[in-house]
């Protein structure tokens, strides 16, 4: 980070997605028009659901970008957002186990977003710790944000990496992000950054005998995804634990999902769910899902 402007740098452009302007915005529009997309391009309107959060996926755009377009999609035609609390779980190993960065802006190739940093002072207590080392190198916030600036540049966004991903810390995260929302009278919306099962040989994680990596991971994240339609926190970490799924970011969507139903939201919807299988058939598999919490 440069520590002079604050100012964090683009950690995986030109790996997740393009690092040239022109070339990134191409295969934005591309992720929203391929036939594993909504297959057009979006448009701001202003829709009949309040949406408080979305999940979405974080892997190279290649891969999931056609599935996080859904997302991105409905929050567009349902109006935007002026504030956006980005959660994302910690690949890295850096930093605390509740990674807030309170202020500064990030750059990607398509400009510069400052952090909102009355919200994230606000956030700032209780099991979330201010520590921006935890975010310069961690991909699984940054790959959203392209998405959000393809579509407005003026937005403000506030950062938590998570490594601690259990029930009392999800839940205690959740309303203290609900709670700063309220306070502050904040227009915002909750992403939850996560990936769903890693099976194969990549990941060290091989499926039963018999079953196709993409197909056991579409049978273990249908078991995550039934508790989040249930908008069930705890039920969602639960399964993830019972069950050896390898969903990177159930402590960000189980933190989402607090804090939406402390907002007032009571309905999830899956609109998209797909694997990296489907882009590169392989001995190796991850699964995407796309939702939106209302």
């Amino acid at each position: 980070m440069d520590i002079m402007t604050n100012i964090r740098k683009a950690a995986v452009a030109g790996q997740f997605y393009p690092g040239d302007e022109r070339a990134l915005r191409k295969q934005i529009e591309e992720c929203f028009l391929d036939e594993r997309g909504p297959g057009k391009l979006p448009n701001i309107k202003y829709g009949d659901k309040n949406i408080k959060g979305l999940v979405v996926p974080h892997a190279g755009y290649m891969y999931s970008g056609a599935i996080a377009s859904h997302s991105y999609c409905h929050l567009i035609e349902n109006g935007f957002a002026n504030t956006f609390i980005i959660l994302g779980p910690n690949h890295t190993g850096v930093g605390s186990g509740v990674s807030l960065m309170t202020e500064g802006a990030w750059e990607t190739p398509l400009g510069t977003i400052h952090i909102d940093e009355t919200l994230a002072g606000r956030a700032w207590t209780g099991i979330i710790d201010n520590d921006a080392s935890a975010h310069r190198y961690e991909h699984s916030i940054e790959v959203q944000l392209p998405f959000l600036q393809y579509i407005k540049q003026k937005f403000s966004f506030v950062p938590i990496c998570m490594a601690m991903q259990d029930y009392e810390t999800s839940r205690e995260v959740g309303v203290i992000l609900a709670d700063s929302i309220k306070d502050l009278k904040k227009e915002a919306v909750i992403i939850a950054s996560s990936d769903f099962s890693h099976v194969g040989f990549n990941y060290m994680s091989m499926p039963p005998s018999g079953i196709r990596v993409d197909e056991y991971a579409k049978k273990q994240d249908k078991l995550a995804l039934d508790q989040i339609m249930q908008m069930s926190a705890e039920g969602l970490i639960n399964t993830v634990h019972k069950n050896n799924i390898s969903m990177c970011g159930y402590g960000p969507v189980a933190v989402m999902l607090v804090a939406a139903k402390e907002l007032g939201a009571r309905h999830v919807e899956l609109l998209k769910y797909g694997t990296s299988y489907e882009v590169y058939p392989s001995d190796s598999c991850v699964g995407y899902g796309a939702l939106i919490v209302y």
